[in-house]
């Protein structure tokens, strides 16, 4: 699979949100389904239309993941699940360490695959706080990259 890396555009809001919410539905079903759908809202509607993201797109520029970055933590990393397992969030992870060296994420406790797929790259776990940052019962890992 041929991809490369770029940052986002507006143009990219509506496939980053079919992204988020593939994604989601795959790896994230401990979610109550009144949570998914008010987290999906905000997502399309509060997150994705402001914030800055870089992208993994396909030789047609279609994204087909995207990750977000501040100030070396990963707030967001999700991969369409169609190519799962073929190293686009590897990628991504990667692009993020080139861009700020140390870095950072917080991952669901219960998404055991991602999880997985953070500790397979060298993350290990900081710390953990009982539910999400907006206070729902959805424990969060607080991971970094193992120097």
């Amino acid at each position: 699979m041929d991809w490369r890396i770029r940052q986002s555009g507006p143009d990219d809001v509506a496939r980053n949100f079919q992204i988020w919410r593939a994604a989601v539905l795959a790896t994230h079903d401990f979610l109550a389904p009144g949570d998914f759908e008010e987290i999906a809202a905000l997502v399309e509607h509060q997150y994705l239309p402001v914030a800055d993201f870089w992208v993994a797109v396909d030789a047609t520029d279609r994204p087909i993941g995207f990750m977000g970055l501040r100030e070396g933590h990963i707030d967001s990393l999700f991969v369409d699940p169609a190519v799962h397992g073929r190293g686009v969030g590897k990628a991504l992870v990667r692009y993020a360490v080139e861009l700020a060296g140390s870095v950072t994420v917080d991952v669901n406790e219960q998404n055991a695959a991602g999880v997985g797929f953070y500790e397979k790259l060298g993350f290990v776990r900081r710390g953990w706080s009982a539910a999400d940052p907006s206070g729902r019962p959805y424990p969060i890992l607080h991971m970094a990259l193992a120097e």
